[in-house]
């Protein structure tokens, strides 16, 4: 849910500049801000990386059987993590590592970045891969804690899943594109 809250502020950006500065401000004075971004983001989110990046690499995958949409859904699954994980690594490092440098964590710090061509489409591929990631994720965890069992309980979750992508996807690029 933190992938959530995250693109809601920084669509504070479409708002203009002084918008987003105010609602990166107010998360960055959050009482304990270091202890919940440590404890409650970092720690999580390194422990999901590292172990889904094991997962990746070492799942069976279904070769010579039809490409299914749930063989599909399988694959997009870890690759999306694999790059999910490449681009939340590079995002902490030019965002929250440089705060921790000195550099003011503002509309100017995120507008630098994504000046750059490639690092605009690099964060579009970013987004759109993290926010796949979650939402199918949402799917497969309603499956595998026995949310949803039958295939009408499946299909009507895959279409929240797909409507939970489509709705984060936009808020996402909307953010980074108002950047530019």
């Amino acid at each position: 849910m933190f992938l959530v809250q995250h693109l809601v502020v920084n669509h504070f950006a479409t708002r203009g500049e002084e918008a987003f500065n105010q609602a990166a401000g107010f998360m960055g004075n959050l009482p304990f801000v270091i202890f919940l971004e440590i404890f409650v983001i970092y720690i999580p989110i390194l422990f999901h990386g590292i172990y889904g990046i094991y997962i990746a690499f070492t799942a069976q995958y279904r070769y010579g059987f039809p490409n299914t949409y749930r063989n599909i859904n399988f694959v997009l699954q870890r690759v999306t993590g694999v790059l999910s994980f490449i681009f939340i690594a590079i995002h902490v490092y030019q965002t929250r590592v440089q705060v921790f440098m000195g550099v003011d964590l503002d509309f100017d710090l995120v507008a630098d970045i994504v000046e750059n061509p490639w690092w605009l489409v690099f964060y579009i591929v970013g987004i759109l891969a993290t926010v796949y990631h979650f939402a199918n994720g949402l799917w497969t965890f309603m499956i595998t804690w026995g949310i949803t069992q039958s295939d009408k309980s499946q299909r009507i979750m895959g279409y929240v899943s797909l409507i939970v992508f489509v709705i984060v996807s936009v808020i996402g690029i909307q953010a980074i594109l108002a950047f530019i």
